[in-house]
């Protein structure tokens, strides 16, 4: 089998999974802490009639508006619509802000603009260190915003700025963001249960 093969790389995916996995086992999964924490605020936040905030940064800007329109859609079934948004997905703004002002305000922006006390806003990261999220959790402490962050990396610097820190024991960046997007479907299918 050659080094690069499909076969080469499902190899290494599959070992990936063995190692998300192994994190993800009841002996081990208490090792994400606040995840329940965080489902709980959201699901109170919903109940007040509040919105939960999703961004992140290339392929957690993705998994954001992924598990955003989970929870506007639907995830297994059909129900009311979930009050959810991504900044991520506004190319307008995020190219008007980035130019207008500086790439490290294209979520801290529209946060003051959209988002309100009682709100969620949940940063996804692999490395916490991303500055426009940074940016983010500080103008949301400021509203008010109860902030959240999916993170590898023991979190780096955005911890200080977020309330609950969700933490994936892991550097290597395709576990994390497979676990994140993981618990984050998690998360929708613990909305969508008990709204």
């Amino acid at each position: 089998m050659k080094k690069n093969s499909p076969n080469s790389l499902l190899n290494f995916e599959l070992i990936n999974l063995k190692k998300i996995l192994k994190i993800l086992e009841k002996d081990n999964f208490s090792r994400i802490k606040n995840f329940e924490k965080l489902c709980i605020k959201c699901l109170k936040a919903i109940k007040n009639k509040k919105k939960i905030i999703f961004f992140g940064n290339g392929g957690s800007a993705s998994d954001s508006q992924h598990l955003a329109t989970e929870l506007v859609v639907r995830y297994k079934k059909n129900r009311k619509a979930i009050a959810s948004v991504a900044l991520s997905a506004d190319n307008s703004a995020i190219t008007a802000i980035g130019n207008d002002f500086n790439f490290k305000y294209i979520f801290s922006r529209q946060i003051e603009a959209i988002g309100n006390p009682g709100d969620i806003a949940i940063a996804l990261t692999t490395s916490g260190n991303s500055q426009n999220l940074i940016e983010a959790c500080k103008i949301a402490n400021k509203k008010r915003i109860f902030t959240a962050c999916f993170s590898g990396n023991n979190g780096g610097k955005l911890k200080k700025y977020t309330k609950c820190n969700v933490i994936i024991p892991s550097n290597i960046t395709s576990i994390i963001q497979i676990t994140q997007l993981l618990i984050g479907q998690v998360l929708c299918d613990f909305l969508e249960q008990n709204v």
